[in-house]
């Protein structure tokens, strides 16, 4: 899976995770996961 942030490919299996509008994002690291949780919408458009 991609960290929708900085589009790295990342284990689905990690703990890193967010859950929005049903769907599970998975992130590289705790910042691209808090840039995320701050605005999700910036980062799902188009998927």
């Amino acid at each position: 899976m991609k960290d929708p942030v900085c589009n790295m490919e990342v284990d689905e299996r990690s703990e890193l995770r967010s859950i929005y509008k049903g769907k599970a994002y998975v992130f590289c690291s705790s910042a691209c996961k808090q840039n995320f949780d701050k605005n999700p919408e910036r980062y799902v458009k188009g998927q």
